[in-house]
């Protein structure tokens, strides 16, 4: 089991024990344990669909939207990715143990820095039971315990996961408290895992706006903010319009319910006559509201309040506005977006340049759709989350991002006078 009667000190004292065999566990072995949990949790299939069978049901005898009981619903397909993702991220390079940079001083010292795992990652999540699965892939490969918090809505889900990967690491000679869940729901207990000190060395919140705001206001744990996507493109002067509808219409229509869909749309006033009317053919079905600019061209956009500007509406909503020059573009997104994902699209050198290098965001975007800031779109083959803030890590935070650093000094005898 997970540790269901155990208090939540108790849970924490065993990731953090877990944590240090982890630490020592050479790459090909957490390797050996995620294929082998991948195995497990496949064999586990019926038992997982049985248990989410529970929670769907719960959730639609809740009322619950249709867009979250299917976040919240697994199908024999959907759990067989679950397994390839552990999978891939096995195959991935192992970035513990990788020197990042070194050097001798005048005085023949040697230094390096080297990467090593943060220790115990605390992940508290909503309701999409396949972050368990994807959350303890990374966490391991990375040497880390991952310390597991997700929502009542996918208790069961997440219980009978937990189980399949837990057994699945015992072969090849890990800790099953590799993955530590807790299984109180309470909002107290919430509070009291945002606040273990001595066990937890970095937390990881994956939901929406209350998630963070309770983060925000009771973790004492460090903490890296995986925050709000209010994305933005903003269609320049001297932007392709063929592109950038092909962008926009990319960066809404896609996904949107994900954090790196486009909520905001911006259009240089010398070519809003021309492209507005253009988009909102192109992106029909959405709900479009603006400024009193943007209803002047067209009058199927509705009006917008401020809110609206500042909003991740994660569904088939956008605002949208008339600018007058790349001035105000960069200044709206600066006021509203979310420091997530901001694209430009223009042919203009200059109007590029000043673009990402004003725009305060994680991900800036010349081009392309917000839709890329991704970690597997970057290269990183996974990722945790998205950063919105600004220290350790930022942007899409692959197995890089869940190491830190020490340096080893190596001196012959050096003393310092």
């Amino acid at each position: 089991m997970t540790g269901d009667t155990s208090s939540m000190a108790a849970l924490g004292l065993r990731a953090k024990a877990a944590a240090t065999v982890l630490a020592q566990a050479p790459g090909a072995v957490r390797d050996e344990a995620l294929l082998s949990a991948a195995d497990f949790l496949e064999e586990a299939t019926d038992n997982v669909l049985a248990a989410n069978g529970k929670d769907v049901a719960n959730a639609e005898a809740a009322g619950t939207s249709a867009t979250l009981v299917d976040r919240l619903r697994l199908n024999p397909g959907r759990i067989g990715a679950m397994a390839a993702g552990l999978r891939n991220v096995a195959a991935l390079a192992d970035p513990v143990g990788q020197v990042v940079d070194g050097w001798v001083r005048p005085n023949g010292l040697a230094i390096e820095r080297v990467r090593v795992p943060l220790g115990v990652v605390a992940i508290v999540y909503e309701s999409r039971p396949n972050v368990t699965s994807d959350a303890f892939g990374l966490c391991l490969k990375s040497a880390n315990t991952a310390f597991l918090r997700g929502s009542s809505a996918a208790l069961n889900s997440n219980i009978a996961i937990a189980e399949a990967l837990r057994e699945g690491i015992v072969p090849a000679g890990l800790p099953a408290d590799a993955l530590v869940l807790v299984t109180d729901t309470r909002h107290s207990a919430a509070t009291e895992f945002m606040q273990l000190r001595s066990c937890i060395d970095c937390l990881i919140p994956r939901g929406g706006p209350a998630l963070i705001s309770s983060v925000l206001a009771n973790a004492t744990v460090p903490y890296v903010i995986d925050g709000d996507g209010n994305c933005h493109v903003y269609v320049d002067a001297r932007a392709d319009l063929e592109m950038a509808a092909d962008i926009v219409s990319n960066a809404k229509l896609s996904r949107p319910s994900v954090c790196n869909a486009a909520e905001s749309l911006l259009v240089h006033r010398d070519v809003a006559e021309t492209f507005l009317p253009r988009i909102v053919d192109d992106l029909d079905g959405v709900e479009l509201v603006g400024d009193p600019a943007s209803r002047v061209i067209s009058s199927q956009i509705g009006p917008a309040s401020p809110e609206d500007f500042a909003t991740e509406f994660l569904a088939l909503k956008m605002s949208v506005a008339v600018v007058d020059d790349l001035e105000a573009a960069i200044d709206h997104i600066n006021r509203y977006g979310s420091g997530h994902s901001e694209a430009i699209v223009t042919g203009d050198l200059s109007a590029a340049q000043q673009f990402t290098r004003r725009v305060d965001a994680a991900a800036v975007l010349v081009n392309a759709s917000t839709r890329f800031v991704d970690g597997e779109e970057f290269g990183f083959g996974a990722e945790i989350g998205i950063s919105t803030q600004k220290l350790h890590a930022r942007g899409p935070m692959g197995l890089e991002q869940l190491t830190t650093t020490k340096f080893v000094v190596t001196g012959r005898g050096h003393t310092r006078g």
